[in-house]
């Protein structure tokens, strides 16, 4: 009878705290999804306007957890949440990727590289940047017109005040989770 180990064999058990990494990185991509689910289903503001609550999750992720886990929540989340839509590679999906792979870029550069910024304003500039991508992209993949960029800056301003929102929401959790040490 062979007796070989499991470490020979490669299937050695990961320690516990990066089982537990995954099992958070799992809760939040989780949660992403079903906000973007959620978020489909409210009615909408304006075009390609919703308001970000999935891209709070994708502040969370990266906060906890840094920007490479951050960056797969936010691709992650809209591949699946598409698919339970059913928008998974239609036009709405390309919209929701360019939106939310931006504002994630984003937000991880603003965190990275701008110190003292807050996760106010970290947000803030991701819901910019999220509705900017959105708009070049139906401008340069469906609607080549300039007068489409009419529609902006009342978007922009919808985006500033959920921008804010999910920021200061963003803040009350972690302040809650450092508080109890989760």
């Amino acid at each position: 009878m062979n007796h070989t180990s499991h470490k020979s064999i490669g299937l050695m058990r990961p320690p516990l705290a990066e089982l537990e990494t995954k099992a958070r990185w799992l809760a939040l991509l989780l949660l992403a999804i079903g906000l973007h689910v959620f978020e489909a289903s409210l009615p909408s503001l304006g075009p390609w306007f919703k308001p970000g609550l999935a891209n709070l999750v994708t502040l969370l992720a990266l906060v906890m957890m840094g920007p490479r886990a951050a960056i797969t929540l936010a691709l992650a989340r809209v591949v699946v949440g598409s698919f339970f839509i059913g928008t998974l590679f239609t036009p709405t999906f390309m919209i929701a990727m360019a939106g939310g792979l931006t504002a994630a870029l984003v937000m991880i550069a603003a965190w990275r590289w701008i110190p003292g910024i807050s996760l106010v304003g970290i947000s803030l500039l991701g819901a910019l940047s999220h509705m900017l991508a959105q708009f070049v992209c139906v401008e340069a993949l469906f609607i080549q017109q300039a007068a489409l960029y009419y529609a902006l800056p009342p978007l922009l301003i919808l985006s500033c005040i959920s921008g804010w929102i999910n920021g200061a929401l963003a803040e009350y959790i972690c302040a809650r989770l450092a508080h109890e040490k989760i």
